[in-house]
């Protein structure tokens, strides 16, 4: 089968049935995600917040995140994604209910806190995807996962403040609405645990030999896998920052310091935990035909890293760009016109992923960040000058880009090593949260213009990381549990 046929609408394939349970489980754990914001004005009314406690509201929602994309990443290679995908839409419907029931503010940043880990959810079905179809599809199939599932935080900008202020309306309207979407989560877990399957039947469901940590095959590589996590906790310092009194002033300098003390300990057990694990590598080496380059980890890392990490960063400056270039602009439409960066997600995304199985995971990776650098280059010197059509085109031309970057990266991901897809989703997942964090404090401290243009600095060189990203061919191998190896095809 080529990669250009997959039909969406045969449901009689097994693989296709899983497909689309898991872009709608993946849809549902971003509208849980991304339902507080539409309702900012509600919130706030009903807790006479300031902004300044909303914006800690909004760090709260990520914050997270980064950490629970690697412990998702974990608990899926280990479990299976069918168990884990489940327990996770039950476990987020019940946080929505707590968050729609809360009482004060100090609640509320609680069960928001708790939610980031909803954000995980995208982990799950990458190694899910990537159990059911081949390597000439999975660009597709995972384009497709992640387009359509990226697609419910726009879902939930247009649905959930229709629930609140048309079909419940008065007082608790927003209650209600956040409610409804925990409701369908839990609903829809039930069912995923019923209908999914980790794997085709006949197929194995490979496990790494120990969990806490990714399996690398070398000392260099062992080092460099540490080096690698030390940016994630540099990012959370950021955000423990942001609510310190030097931004924000919602926590004091000892809670401040505490925080950070915490994220020095978690870094240090994370380091045990990684020894924990490779402590046998380390001394007797690893098997030759076990045997993987952790680069092809980090060189994915850094391309999410400036892919989705820019998309997060730019959803979140477009609205008020538009409407602070082009002053005629309404407030809702500025906010459409940003809105349309994320929205591409639908096509653009597959169609990077399609391109990778077509013309190769290495060649369309460069062509694409290519075309994200040329995308923000242009971007940066868009002024009132311009007719807002093409400044409008200008932004859709950088998103296909972007997007398309996002599919190319996880097309690549399942054809690293299939045992420990979970992790590397996960750490890959993470490193996109690295970015969004990372570009928009850079926001913080310049303007727009010099915002874009560092964006397109980041992507060219990522693009020179890139020309060492090796090309799956021929085979990886994995053992069974009687010993045997058993090649994967990776072409």
């Amino acid at each position: 089968m080529s990669p250009a046929k997959l039909n969406l609408l045969d449901l009689s394939q097994p693989s296709i049935r899983i497909l689309h349970l898991s872009w709608f489980a993946f849809f549902l754990t971003f509208m849980i995600w991304f339902n507080l914001a539409p309702l900012k004005p509600l919130i706030m009314e009903a807790f006479a917040m300031t902004e300044a406690q909303w914006k800690a509201l909004l760090i709260m929602n990520i914050a997270l995140t980064i950490p629970a994309r690697i412990v998702i990443g974990i608990l899926v290679d280990k479990f299976g994604p069918r168990a884990i995908y489940s327990g996770l839409l039950v476990a987020s419907g019940l946080l929505c209910l707590a968050f729609a029931s809360a009482q004060s503010f100090e609640q509320l940043a609680l069960f928001r806190f708790l939610l980031g880990f909803v954000g995980a959810g995208f982990v799950i079905g990458i190694r899910l995807v990537g159990e059911w179809f081949p390597a000439r599809q999975v660009g597709l199939a995972e384009g497709i996962y992640g387009g359509w599932g990226n697609f419910g935080a726009a879902a939930a900008a247009f649905l959930v403040p229709l629930l609140a202020l048309t079909i419940f309306g008065g007082q608790f309207g927003w209650r209600y609405a956040i409610g409804t979407t925990g409701v369908l989560a839990m609903l829809f877990g039930g069912f995923f645990y019923y209908a999914a399957r980790n794997t085709p039947k006949g197929s194995t469901y490979f496990k790494p030999k120990k969990s806490g940590g990714l399996e690398v095959t070398s000392k260099k590589d062992f080092w460099f896998y540490v080096a690698m996590n030390v940016p994630m906790y540099v990012v959370l310092a950021i955000l423990a920052w942001k609510l310190s009194p030097h931004e924000l002033g919602l926590l004091s300098y000892t809670t401040s310091y505490v925080l950070y003390g915490v994220l020095l300990a978690l870094f240090l057990f994370q380091f045990s935990q990684i020894y924990r694990v490779n402590k046998d590598m380390l001394k007797n080496g690893a098997p030759q035909h076990d045997k993987y380059e952790f680069k092809q980890v980090a060189i994915l890392n850094w391309a999410y890293f400036v892919t989705f990490g820019s998309e997060l960063a730019v959803v979140s400056v477009l609205p008020a760009f538009f409407l602070e270039t082009f002053t005629n602009l309404s407030l809702a439409q500025a906010s459409m016109l940003g809105g349309s960066f994320a929205i591409m997600n639908l096509v653009a995304r597959p169609g990077g992923g399609w391109f990778s199985d077509r013309f190769g995971r290495r060649r369309s990776m460069s062509i694409i960040l290519a075309g994200v650098a040329v995308g923000y280059l242009l971007m940066s010197q868009i002024t009132a000058t311009w007719p807002l059509f093409f400044a409008f085109a200008a932004v859709i031309i950088c998103s296909l880009f972007v997007q398309a970057g996002c599919g190319a990266v996880f097309a690549m991901v399942p054809l690293v090593k299939r045992r420990m897809t979970g992790q590397i989703a996960g750490m890959t997942g993470a490193y996109g949260n690295v970015g969004g964090v990372t570009f928009l404090t850079v926001y913080s401290f310049v303007d727009i213009g010099t915002f874009f243009l560092i964006i397109t600095a980041t992507a060219i060189t990522v693009l020179g990381f890139v020309q060492f990203l090796k090309e799956p061919q021929g085979h990886m191998t994995e053992v069974m549990a009687d010993g045997s190896v058993q090649q994967i095809e990776l072409t």
